[in-house]
């Protein structure tokens, strides 16, 4: 079986790490991590890191960004959690000659079980008052709001995710593996039929495309499946889920290539964006078991 690829960089996790201990359990799981690659005026691109998080404050927002050439970090804006207040407004930061304003709606937000919001809402990143990224569906607003006229970079890709999910024995989530592709429902089913025989069945709309017996010996692997006509590896690790159940997690990795090559990492940045847009999606999903 091939290792698990990286994905988040120096500035995230291995995926393969599964030596976090279950105190990481409530700490971590009300975040979701999003990545964009966008471009830079001079033919620069960067990493732009939205961090969606919740807690008993409320919800929260964090923006950093990272140029993609050194993986040196350029800034970062963090929005603490609010309850009453700071659901709309915007924030500013200069680096490198440049600046980068990030304005935001929540205001009419509506939010499910993830820290992410659904719908009612909108996150718009300038640099140097142009839009590069433009989150959310209240686009119209965004554009009235920062005074720009004109779509955001058509360059601007959705790179990577990582999510948190919890469960006893499905874990549901949603995701979009193209760039104005199908939002689809993810369901990773974990199901014990007698002591020695676990099974691991993953569900995209609701049909099966994937099973995995035999799992005391094939507790790691990686599987090839067909979504929306493209190739999406599936990588998954439930040793804890079989032999700790004190850490009580599982890694999975959906990842995708926009170009067909799934041999690239998708944080090869020298090859991903030193031109030619050979860049590959990833979602990252950690699986909790709730007791």
């Amino acid at each position: 079986m091939r290792d698990f690829p990286s994905c988040f960089g120096e500035s995230g996790v291995q995926i393969a790490d599964s030596s976090s201990s279950s105190s990481t359990h409530k700490s971590a799981h009300n975040l979701v991590t999003c990545l964009y690659q966008a471009p830079r005026r001079g033919g620069c691109w960067c990493l732009i890191t939205i961090t969606w998080s919740k807690s008993l404050m409320g919800q929260g927002l964090g923006v950093s960004v990272d140029e993609c050439s050194n993986n040196r970090s350029l800034g970062r804006l963090d929005i603490k959690p609010w309850l009453f207040s700071k659901k709309k407004g915007s924030k500013g930061l200069e680096f490198d000659g440049s600046r980068m304003d990030v304005f935001w709606d929540l205001s009419s937000a509506r939010f499910g079980s993830s820290p992410e919001p659904l719908e009612g809402f909108y996150v718009a990143i300038l640099f140097d008052l142009e839009m590069v990224l433009l989150l959310g569906d209240m686009s119209k607003e965004a554009y009235c709001k920062t005074g720009t006229s004109v779509a955001p970079r058509s360059d601007a890709l959705f790179v990577a995710k990582k999510e948190h999910l919890f469960g006893k024995k499905v874990y549901c989530t949603k995701a979009q593996f193209r760039d104005n592709g199908k939002a689809h429902d993810i369901a990773i089913e974990f199901e014990t039929v007698g002591l020695d025989n676990p099974c691991l069945e993953i569900r995209i709309d609701k049909k099966r495309v994937m099973q995995v017996k035999r799992l005391v010996w094939k507790f790691r692997g990686n599987h090839t499946i067909l979504v929306d006509g493209v190739p999406v590896e599936v990588f998954w690790d439930i040793h804890d889920w079989l032999f700790d159940p004190a850490a009580a997690k599982a890694v999975f990795m959906f990842q995708t290539s926009l170009s067909g090559d799934d041999k690239l990492s998708p944080w090869s940045c020298s090859q991903a964006f030193g031109g030619a847009q050979h860049l590959s999606f990833s979602l990252v999903l950690i699986a909790w078991k709730n007791e």
